[in-house]
């Protein structure tokens, strides 16, 4: 029996129907393959970055319709490092609280060089305004331009707030702290070239005249701010001290050869550039106790109008933070440590200590209670890199001072010229210094007993602070007289333990306001 026309049709359109499913499949899965390579191809182009540009570029466009504003953001520190702090940020800093805290709402206070007055400066939030000169501008109008202090916490900080507040973690870190300088676009040359050089020039004038000597020391501090947490290895109090080469006890050849050997170095930034040297000089100033090393350290601070930072070097643990201690100071500063030989051991043996002796230094916990190494490794080779090694370049004009008790305790390569350019012996008390003292403590020229003093302190040793302590007043009743007869008790008593094999076993004072007699050598 043969099929009608009917069953025919439909077989075939059953047959037709399933033909172009599978080719509806084959030619979409032909489309997807064919999508994914010129995809990834065109992922190789970056087109995506291509439009994403062109849009915003567009967009920009649109924005610099309802912003007409310019920005310019100078950060505390220069790069991405957080070394050095930035001197353009301290300038503006500066310019801004000379310029324009009169327009600010809220303001912080600092202490400044005269007693009576206080440094201000804008809090984070604040935004003051400040105008271009005429000449800056290009009319007579001048222009308006708007600073704003603002800082933001480091990556991180603001989930470890979310997740339990400021203990541990890094909640402690120190904000990013910056000024924003907003202006149109029209005074776009007039800010670049003009006014932005002009708040920097201004801002060092003002950083000058309120400069407030500082003398710090290597203690590690986190204060916190309206900013946030600051962070610094130094902490520093005023600088106060009076001695001066005026009142400092001396042969005056040997005063007149230091002061100008400080007044050369000051002056001499060009000649430093033109040598190809750092603007650095290194002093040793070695001695028995007594004889007016700090003294001398503290006049040439006064001479030079430097600030002072005290290393104390047995609580830098690595070489890697005594780097960062040098990094941190400023120029025009007076970098010492004292005692250098009592320190750490820098002999010229150079001997290792054994594991025994290092396991048996006591510890503390830190803060997870594991126990916490706090001896010092800084080693001979950090200590001379600190000294002249490359990152000693970092900046200029300062002074580094070693002193010492007992110079042949020192390794030589740490004391050679280049290092410790000029050594300085401080030695006892003699007839000129001794002069100098009675005519500063007793306001007396000429005496009678002054022969009798200077032959005994050609015999006895006798340190300038010893000298100067005989010499004070104890009483209302004490003048000239008696005070020099005491200090002439004093020698031939001396001069008696010396003669009978007892030598002076009483540890020397520490450096006061004595003189020194000085051996310059160069």
């Amino acid at each position: 029996m043969r099929p009608t026309t009917t069953t025919a049709t439909m077989e075939a359109s059953a047959s037709w129907m399933m033909w172009g499913g599978l080719n509806s499949g084959v030619v979409l899965s032909l489309i997807a393959v064919l999508w994914t390579v010129a995809w990834q191809n065109l992922q190789h182009l970056q087109l995506h970055h291509f439009f994403k540009r062109h849009v915003g570029r567009h967009a920009r466009r649109f924005a610099a319709l309802l912003d007409p504003y310019l920005s310019v953001t100078v950060a505390e520190y220069d790069g991405g490092g957080r070394m050095r702090r930035a001197e353009a940020y301290e300038e503006v800093k500066a310019y801004l609280a000379e310029a324009t805290t009169r327009d600010a709402r809220h303001l912080r206070a600092e202490g400044a060089k005269d007693a009576d007055r206080l440094v201000l400066s804008m809090v984070d939030g604040e935004e003051v305004a400040d105008v271009l000169l005429p000449e800056e501008a290009g009319d007579a109008a001048g222009g308006t331009v708007f600073w704003w202090a603002y800082s933001r916490p480091p990556p991180g900080q603001q989930q470890d707030r979310r997740w339990g507040g400021f203990g541990g973690g890094g909640g402690d870190q120190e904000n990013h702290r910056f000024y924003r300088l907003f202006f149109l676009d029209r005074h776009r040359d007039a800010v670049l070239n003009a006014y932005l050089p002009r708040v920097r020039r201004q801002g060092r004038a003002v950083m000058v005249r309120n400069r407030r000597r500082k003398l710090s020391t290597n203690i590690s501090t986190t204060q916190f701010t309206d900013g946030g947490f600051m962070r610094s290895s130094w902490t520093h109090v005023p600088f106060e001290h009076p001695k001066t080469f005026a009142t400092l006890a001396m042969d005056p050849a040997k005063k007149k050869e230091i002061v100008d050997d400080l007044d050369t170095f000051k002056n001499g930034k060009n000649y430093y550039a033109q040598i190809g040297k750092a603007w650095k000089r290194g002093y040793l100033l070695h001695g028995p106790p007594g004889t007016g090393k700090s003294a001398m350290i503290a006049a040439m601070a006064n001479h030079l109008d430097y600030d002072v930072y005290d290393i104390e070097l047995t609580s830098v643990h690595s070489n890697t933070e005594l780097r960062k201690l040098f990094i941190e100071t400023t120029s025009k500063s007076i970098i010492v440590i004292e005692d250098i030989d009592c320190s750490l051991d820098l002999t010229g043996a150079r001997t290792k200590k054994t594991d025994a002796v290092v396991d048996d230094k006591p510890t503390k916990p830190d803060g997870d209670g594991r126990k916490a190494d706090t001896s010092s490794k800084v080693t001979l080779s950090g200590l001379l890199n600190f000294i002249d090694g490359l990152w000693s370049a970092c900046g200029g004009e300062r002074i580094i001072v070693f002193t010492t008790n007992h110079l042949a305790k020192l390794d030589p390569a740490l004391i050679r010229r280049g290092r410790m350019d000029k050594h300085i012996e401080m030695s006892y008390c003699r007839a000129p210094a001794f002069q100098f003292l009675a005519r500063t403590y007793l306001g007396v020229e000429k005496h009678e007993l002054f022969d009798t003093v200077g032959a005994l302190l050609q015999e006895v040793d006798m340190t300038p602070a010893d000298v100067a302590e005989n010499l004070t007043p104890k009483s209302a009743d004490d003048d000239a007289d008696s005070c020099l007869r005491e200090l002439v008790a004093a020698l031939q008593k001396a001069k008696e333990d010396k003669a009978n094999g007892r030598g002076n076993d009483q540890q020397q004072p520490e450096e006061q306001d004595g003189g020194a007699v000085v051996v310059a050598q160069d």
